[in-house]
């Protein structure tokens, strides 16, 4: 997956500003996804308090993008390493399932964990479009999340609804509320219990739904100016 704007050489497109990359593991044997949710408390605990400053800056952002056109940089990295935090937290628990690593504490990249987020930074924002792309625009999108996260991901269509119900609850991905990737992803735990490997095609579908979802977690919170597409795959 790549981690900067290319083009793409079959379709003639650019890739999306946003991904995403997780590596399902080999082997992943055993029943820990029963308890994962306990072993994440330490992470929900912290996420709480990243998705509040995420939020607060969201909205600084908003009137920087507002007057100058600019998403200031040190913001913007900062609100990255919470998505990307997020998304290692979602890998590892019931987002996907897609590891028995535990994630590590940090906002940066690690090279060696299976999953990883990448924003690429827009040099300049539409001033007008900030006023309405986080709730009008956003809308269709806002219900397609909605069915694959659940009450738990969205509450209304802003920045601070989303993410701070998302994980102020139940460390998101629908552990409180259901949600398809939530269902899809016990569905392939207990074929992995019994069965010893993880439905490839659910896992495919699961981290579509993901992938989907993360893009418009970005464009709602004023990162990017591409309208997300309504598609599953990069």
């Amino acid at each position: 997956m790549p981690d900067e704007l290319a083009d793409d050489t079959v379709t003639g497109q650019r890739s999306y500003p946003v991904n995403i990359k997780g590596e399902l593991a080999d082997h992943m044997g055993g029943g820990l996804w029963l308890i994962k949710w306990l072993l994440l408390i330490p992470h929900y605990i912290c996420l709480v308090f990243l998705w509040v400053v995420f939020i607060l800056l969201t909205v600084y952002a908003f009137f920087a993008i507002l007057f100058t056109g600019k998403y200031p940089r040190g913001v913007f990295d900062f609100n990255v390493g919470v998505l990307r935090w997020t998304w290692r937290v979602g890998f590892y628990g019931y987002q996907a399932l897609g590891t028995n690593k535990y994630p590590p504490f940090a906002l940066r990249s690690i090279e060696d964990y299976p999953a990883d987020l990448h924003i690429d930074y827009p040099e300049r924002l539409s001033r007008g479009l900030v006023l309405i792309k986080w709730w009008l625009l956003a809308i269709p999108h806002y219900f397609v999340v909605a069915y694959f996260m659940a009450a738990t991901s969205i509450t209304g269509g802003s920045a601070a609804g989303w993410s701070s119900t998302s994980y102020g609850a139940a460390g998101g991905s629908g552990v409180v509320g259901g949600g398809l990737v939530f269902v899809l992803t016990i569905i392939a735990a207990v074929v992995l219990l019994f069965k010893g490997y993880y439905p490839k095609d659910i896992y495919n579908f699961v981290i579509g739904m993901d992938r989907w979802s993360y893009r418009v977690y970005a464009y709602a919170a004023l990162m990017t100016d591409e309208y997300p597409p309504f598609r599953l795959h990069d």
